[in-house]
C-alpha cells in the first residue's frame, strides 16, 4: 500500500498507544486483552472520526471548498470532530442533527457533544427526525448553498466513505507495526461497528497487508446481514481505491449484532457493565453507544468461550467519553444500584 499518494492533512496525535489490559484480562479470566487507544487522536477530545477526516478534509482543501457539511446522530462523535478539524483549517461547518434517540430528556439534547459542536463553532442547520434520509438531506443543503455562491464539501455520516476509511488502512499500517515493535502476535481485533468506515478500512488495509488477522465488529444498531452487506461494500470500494490486486474475500467480514439492544445510543446492561469495569478496573472512559457495546459484546463473547486464554484480542477503542454526560441521570442510577 502506498497512502502517500492520496491526499491527506495532520490532524491527529499519532500514533496512538497500543496497551495492555491486564486487570480486565485477569477478571475475565480468558484471552489477553489490548487496547488501540483511538480515543487518544487528540482533535477536540479525540476518536476514531479523525483519522478518516485527515483523508476527507484534504480532499476538501483539494477541491477548495469553504464550507463543511455533515451529518449525525445528536452526540455524534463524527460531527464534533468534523467541526473541529474543519475549524483547524478555517472552515465553517454547517450540520443536519437526527433525532434517533428521544429519551434522556434535556442534558442529551444539549450536553456532551452538542456542547462542544457549539463551542467549536458549528452551525447546527436542523434537527430532523429519525429515519430521514440524512445524505438526501445533505445533498439539498449543499445546492441551497451552491446557489447562494458557496463551494461547500459533503461528508457523509461517520465520514464512511472510500476516501474516509483510508484512515483506517493507515490504522492498520500502524498497528501492525507496533505489534511487531512489542512482538505481539495479534490473533483477533474487535471493534464497534456502525456506519462501517472503521471496519471496511481495518478490513482492507489488514487484508492487503496479508495479515490474516480477523476483524470482528460488534454491531451498535444494524442487523448481521445488512452490516455485513454495507461493510463489505465500502471495503470493496475502499480496496478498489488503494489499487489492491484481486478481489476482497466477502468471507472476511464478520459482525456480530447480539448486542445491539433496544436500538442505537440506548445502553444495555451489558453496556453499562463494560462501562463500569473499563473505569474501574483500566481507569478507561468508554462511551455509551459504541465503545461501551463493542466492549460488552467482547466481554460476553468471553464469557461464552468465542476468546480462549493463549489468545490476544485487540479492541479498538473509537472514543466518544464526551458523550457520558448525555447519559448522566442513567449512569447515576446504575451507579447508585
Amino acid at each position: 500500500m502506498h497512502l502517500a499518494r492520496f491526499p491527506r492533512l495532520a490532524l491527529g496525535q499519532f500514533p496512538t498507544p497500543l496497551e495492555a489490559l491486564p486487570n480486565l484480562s485477569r477478571y475475565l479470566g480468558g484471552p489477553t486483552l489490548y487496547i488501540k487507544r483511538d480515543d487518544n487522536t487528540g482533535l477536540a477530545s479525540g476518536g476514531n472520526k479523525t483519522r478518516k477526516l485527515e483523508f476527507l478534509l484534504a480532499d476538501a482543501v483539494r477541491q477548495e471548498a469553504d464550507v463543511i457539511i455533515t451529518q449525525g446522530a445528536t452526540q455524534s462523535n463524527h460531527v464534533r470532530q468534523t467541526i473541529a478539524g474543519a475549524a483547524k483549517l478555517g472552515l465553517k461547518t454547517q450540520v443536519l442533527l437526527e433525532t434517533r434517540v428521544d429519551k434522556f430528556g434535556e442534558e442529551y439534547q444539549r450536553s456532551g457533544n452538542i456542547l462542544l459542536d457549539n463551542l467549536l463553532g458549528g452551525t447546527i442547520v436542523e434537527h430532523l427526525p429519525a429515519g430521514t434520509d440524512m445524505q438526501l438531506a445533505m445533498e439539498n443543503l449543499a445546492d441551497n448553498l451552491r446557489a447562494q455562491g458557496r463551494r461547500p464539501y459533503v461528508i457523509p455520516g461517520g465520514g464512511s466513505n472510500a476516501i474516509g476509511a483510508l484512515g483506517y488502512v493507515a490504522c492498520a499500517e500502524e498497528l501492525l507495526y507496533q505489534s511487531s515493535q512489542q512482538r505481539l502476535r495479534i490473533d483477533h481485533i474487535v471493534h464497534a461497528t456502525g456506519s462501517t468506515g472503521t471496519q471496511a478500512g481495518l478490513l482492507s488495509g489488514l487484508e492487503a497487508s496479508n495479515s490474516g488477522i480477523p476483524v470482528l465488529g460488534i454491531s451498535v444498531r444494524a442487523p448481521k446481514a445488512r452490516q455485513e452487506e454495507n461493510v463489505y461494500a465500502l471495503a470493496a470500494r475502499t480496496w478498489q481505491l488503494l489499487g489492491a490486486r484481486g478481489e476482497l474475500d466477502r468471507a472476511r467480514v464478520a459482525v456480530n449484532s447480539d448486542y445491539v439492544g433496544e436500538g442505537y445510543g440506548l445502553p444495555t446492561a451489558g453496556t453499562l457493565e463494560a462501562l463500569r469495569l473499563l473505569a474501574r478496573l483500566e481507569g478507561i472512559l468508554l462511551d455509551p453507544v459504541y465503545t461501551g457495546k463493542g466492549m460488552a459484546g467482547l466481554i460476553d463473547l468471553i464469557r461464552k468461550g468465542q476468546f480462549k486464554q493463549g489468545e490476544n484480542v485487540v479492541f479498538i477503542h473509537t472514543g466518544g467519553s464526551a458523550g457520558l454526560f448525555g447519559y448522566r441521570q442513567l449512569l447515576e442510577q446504575q451507579a447508585a444500584q
